[in-house]
């Protein structure tokens, strides 16, 4: 996900997109466990999209404030 798109996002939907990420990380560290990971890339992509999300949700908080 490219970080323009985050940041035409409101708070509360990137408070959404994060969950939705973290829900995605958590089935993805169950399929590896289990062995029925498709792509194993995954998992990072995923790990670097919750980043951005938090990264850019920080700064819309800062700068509201």
């Amino acid at each position: 996900m490219k970080p323009s798109e985050l940041r035409a996002m409101t708070i509360d939907e990137l408070k959404q997109k994060e969950q939705e990420l973290r829900k995605e990380l958590f089935n993805l560290r169950f399929q590896q466990a289990t062995g029925e990971i498709e792509n194993p890339k995954r998992i990072y992509t995923v790990r670097k999209d919750i980043a951005r999300v938090l990264t850019i949700t920080t700064e819309k908080i800062r700068t509201k404030s």
